[in-house]
């Protein structure tokens, strides 16, 4: 039976852990739902978010020290992007603290007419708002 770990080091259950603090923030939440439409500069980012430079630039170090977001520098400019595969790697944690024996939990539990009624579009949102477009 392959189960999943959630860490097997100290270390990894620490990063594991700045990890889901980081989402629990609801702006820190907006930011990570921003970028899921891909590179988003700082600028748009605030603009979208209506958030004072300051406590964004808050937020995304927190989300950047977690590993969720990676920051590349261009000019004087910074632009953000969700890490690949971190959020596969926490939901593999999530996996792992089922009880053993239980069946594997499902990220999408609904039909698939009702997943189809709630994945938004968030390419033509980012477009709209000005963000990432």
């Amino acid at each position: 039976m392959n189960v999943p770990v959630i860490a097997t080091t100290e270390s990894g259950r620490a990063q594991l852990a700045r990890r889901f603090h980081a989402l629990s923030d609801t702006t820190r939440l907006a930011i990570l739902d921003s970028l899921r439409a891909g590179e988003c500069c700082v600028c748009d980012l605030q603009s979208s978010l209506a958030a004072a430079q300051s406590r964004l630039s808050f937020h995304l170090r927190v989300l950047k020290d977690a590993g969720l977001i990676s920051q590349r520098k261009d000019g004087r400019w910074s632009w953000y992007q969700l890490t690949p595969g971190v959020i596969s790697e926490m939901s593999s944690a999530l996996q792992g603290l089922r009880p053993l024996g239980s069946p594997a939990l499902s990220l999408y539990p609904a039909s698939d007419a009702v997943k189809g009624s709630l994945v938004r579009d968030v390419s033509a949102e980012a477009d709209a708002s000005g963000c990432c477009g």
